[in-house]
């Protein structure tokens, strides 16, 4: 499939994951699985001790401040753009469509179906050309494109980055003043703490308020608040992660070439890999229970996201050579 075909957004929802669905097709229990299908750090940022407090009291101000500080100082959020923490960045991509009035959108693809299906819920009407909303996922999912700030122009831009922190130096994060313009982050992917529900909004603050206005007050709990300023804060614990990142999708790369995929694009959080029946790999992997992803709209891909142990490496090691 051309990488300019987006799949149609009227379809369920799409997307990795789907485990406990995947034992009861192929058996096992939860710690019998390899899930590789999300694309989600398999090693996350160590959990800090947490104050009784932030789970017994509301949400006090000085806590949303400190994590919105740290937010700034990590992404090196420019002067003029506001931040808006939220409870993942669904939550926000749920709600950006509604923040202007609906027209038309144009979201290049394949990619995260979820804008899509929001903007659709919202009235809006996707456009392979002239648009006043514009969706970038940077770097796109599943094929990892990386794109340029000349190519994010609009009166409405949304850029999503949740795979940039592998990456900084491709974050878009410094046309966030711009207006018109919000970029997403969150923790669930390079953090690995996608439970923790914990995403941010940044950009124009126009956008930013009106999104506040949807969000709520409390929208980001106690828990969530200090595990994510504390995460935010640990630069030597993202420098590190990046590099074992790095090794590991080498690693994996090496061990999908050798099996007979070609590599087709992905991230250091994922591969895609192109086979002439996916299906096959999927399905053989799954009866020895590792979890991949599948794409609906494509017949010649598969994702795989990274084992998290030398144990798991081993299994999908094995797996694969049964497979070449």
């Amino acid at each position: 499939m051309s990488l300019d075909a987006a799949p149609p957004h009227h379809t369920p929802a799409d997307h990795g994951g789907g485990l406990d669905a995947a034992r009861r097709r192929f058996g096992g229990a939860r710690a019998d699985w390899i899930d590789l299908s999300t694309g989600i750090n398999p090693v996350p940022f160590p959990l800090p001790d947490l104050p009784a407090g932030c789970w017994t009291a509301l949400p006090d101000q000085g806590a949303q401040d400190d994590l919105l500080a740290a937010a700034r100082r990590f992404w090196q959020v420019p002067d003029g753009a506001a931040i808006v923490a939220a409870p993942g960045t669904s939550a926000l991509i749920a709600q950006l469509p509604g923040t202007i009035a609906a027209g038309r959108v144009r979201i290049p693809g394949p990619t995260y179906n979820e804008h899509g299906r929001a903007f659709a819920a919202h009235g809006w009407t996707e456009s392979s050309g002239a648009a006043e909303a514009l969706v970038l996922v940077n770097p796109n999912n599943p094929d990892g494109r990386v794109w340029q700030g000349t190519e994010a122009e609009g009166s409405f831009v949304v850029i999503d980055e949740s795979f940039a922190d592998i990456a900084p130096g491709v974050s878009l994060v410094g046309l966030a003043a711009r207006p018109g313009t919000v970029v997403l982050k969150g923790l669930g992917k390079f953090w690995g703490l996608a439970g923790l529900r914990l995403g941010f909004g940044i950009g124009d603050p126009a956008l930013i308020r009106r999104l506040s206005v949807k969000l709520g007050p409390w929208a980001v709990s106690g828990p969530a608040l200090a595990v994510g300023t504390a995460a935010l804060r640990d630069e030597d614990w993202a420098a590190k992660a990046r590099a074992r990142l790095a090794r590991d999708a080498a690693r994996l790369d090496a061990l999908l070439t050798a099996a007979g995929a070609e590599i087709a694009g992905g991230t250091d959080l994922f591969r895609l890999v192109r086979l002439p029946n996916p299906g096959l790999w999927h399905m053989a992997l799954a009866r020895r229970h590792i979890w991949t992803r599948m794409f609906p709209y494509s017949n010649e891909w598969l994702r795989l996201g990274l084992p998290g142990s030398e144990a798991q490496w081993a299994r999908l090691a094995r797996a694969l050579e049964d497979l070449s």
